[in-house]
């Protein structure tokens, strides 16, 4: 699917210097820009799988360290969470699925005694 702002233009490989050709981007490549695979089609059904495993994985491995409390909060805010936060922008997240995520991230912490379960006052 075509985003409405953006125009396919068929053009060739663009030399900015005698030695140096930047090459056109085509259907079906991929770069990868912080962690995440992008191309002119996203698969976001992929992706969102992929990252959803990424961030469990990270999530579990902060919470199995031997770290103070204090300072597993401070590894999930600096590496968990960039994770999903840089796919905001890229990936077509239903609200439904983020509060899904919330909620597995509320269960894991609980399992770890991070998060008390009496202290999640939200409507679930």
């Amino acid at each position: 699917m075509q985003r409405p702002y953006s125009r396919k233009e068929n053009s060739q490989n663009f030399r900015l210097d005698i030695n140096i050709e930047v090459q056109q981007f085509g259907q079906g490549k991929t770069y990868k820009c912080a962690g995440v695979k992008e191309s002119v089609g996203t698969r976001h059904k992929h992706m969102k799988e992929r990252l959803k495993k990424e961030y469990t994985k990270r999530l579990r491995m902060i919470l199995k360290s031997e770290l103070s409390t204090k300072n597993k909060i401070i590894a999930i805010g600096a590496l968990v969470v960039p994770v999903l936060r840089y796919s905001f922008g890229i990936i077509n997240w239903r609200l439904e699925e983020i509060r899904k995520i919330d909620r597995e991230t509320t269960k894991t912490l609980t399992m770890y005694k991070i998060h008390n379960p009496n202290a999640d006052i939200r409507g679930k």
